[in-house]
C-alpha cells in the first residue's frame, strides 16, 4: 500500500479497525475502508457490521480481507462488507499445495468489472490449481471445526503457562474483541499469538525447538505451523508503526491430534 499503490497516486492512512472513533475521523473524504479481521499476526476482530454502516455513511466502499476466517466462520458480505477477499492458499485450499486468491462480491456489475480486470490482466488460477481449490473447499467445514477446538485448548494451555506473557485469541474471554467476534462469528479460528518472556531471542529459540509445529511462514493447512512474524511474514513492517512485537510467536494450530501439540508446545516453551 505504501510502496506499490502509492505509485498510482492511491493514498492511505492507516487506523487502528479495533477503534471505531479512530476509523470515524478518517472517514472524510475516503473512497474504501480495507479491513483485515481476524487480522494477522496479533489477532484482532474488528466489528465489521458496525463500521461498515459508518463507511457507508461516509460514501466509502468496504474490503474485508478475510482469510483467518474463511467463509465458513465469518461472511463479511452478511454484515454490510462491499468485497471480500481470500487468500485461498490458506484455509480454502487447507493442503498448503496451491497458491491462489478470490474476490467475493454480492453486487453483480461490480463482479462483471472484477471479471473483466481479471481477465485482461491474466490472473485466473491454471485448471489444476482450481481443482486443488475445489477439493479443498469440500472439507472445509470440518476442518475448520477442527482447528478451532485445537486451538481454544492450545490457547487455554498457553494462558496458565508461565513462559507466556500475554496470549492472543479471540476464543479467550479475556480478548478484548471476544464478544464481537462471538457476535460475528460462528468459531475462533486456527490461529493463536502469543509474546514470551525473554524478548525476541526466546521467541525464535522457541519457533526452533518445537518438533511438531513447522517452522513456516504460511497457515491454514492441516498441517501445524509456527513462525517469528517479526523476522518472517512482517519483517518488512520493521521501523513502522505497524512494526509487530519482537517477542511475538504466531501458530497455525493445524488438525493433528491436539495432546500432542500442547505437549510439543510445552516442551519447545521449557
Amino acid at each position: 500500500m505504501t510502496q506499490i499503490l502509492s505509485r498510482f497516486g492511491v493514498e492511505v492512512t492507516f487506523v487502528d479497525a479495533t477503534d471505531p472513533c479512530a476509523v470515524e475521523a478518517a472517514l472524510p473524504g475516503a473512497r474504501l475502508l480495507y479491513l483485515e479481521t481476524v487480522s494477522n499476526p496479533t489477532v484482532q476482530v474488528a466489528d465489521l457490521r458496525l463500521l461498515a454502516e459508518r463507511a457507508h455513511h461516509h460514501g466509502a466502499s468496504v474490503i474485508v480481507d478475510n482469510t483467518f476466517a474463511s467463509p465458513y466462520l465469518q461472511q463479511p458480505l452478511a454484515l454490510g462488507a462491499d468485497a471480500v477477499v481470500h487468500s485461498t492458499t490458506k484455509y480454502i485450499g487447507g493442503h498448503s499445495d496451491v497458491v491462489g486468491g478470490a474476490v467475493v462480491v454480492s453486487d453483480a456489475a461490480l463482479g462483471e468489472r472484477l471479471y473483466f480486470l481479471r481477465n485482461a490482466v491474466g490472473s485466473p488460477p491454471g485448471p489444476f490449481d482450481a481443482w486443488l481449490t475445489l477439493r479443498g473447499a469440500k472439507t472445509l467445514a470440518v476442518r475448520m471445526d477442527r482447528h478451532c477446538e485445537n486451538a481454544a485448548r492450545i490457547a487455554d494451555m498457553l494462558v496458565s503457562h508461565p513462559s507466556v506473557t500475554q496470549v492472543y485469541y479471540p476464543g479467550l474471554a479475556s480478548h478484548p474483541g471476544h464478544e464481537v467476534a462471538a457476535k460475528q462469528m460462528r468459531g475462533f479460528g486456527g490461529m493463536v499469538s502469543f509474546r514470551v518472556r525473554g524478548g525476541a531471542a526466546e521467541a525464535v529459540a522457541v519457533c526452533g525447538r518445537t518438533r511438531l509445529f513447522t517452522l513456516g511462514e504460511s497457515l491454514g493447512g492441516v498441517e501445524s505451523l509456527i513462525e517469528h512474524p517479526a523476522r518472517m511474514t512482517h519483517a518488512s513492517t520493521a521501523g513502522s508503526p505497524l512494526e509487530v512485537p519482537a517477542d511475538l510467536v504466531r501458530l497455525s494450530v493445524g488438525i493433528e491430534t491436539c495432546e500432542d501439540l500442547i505437549e510439543d508446545l510445552r516442551e519447545a516453551l521449557g
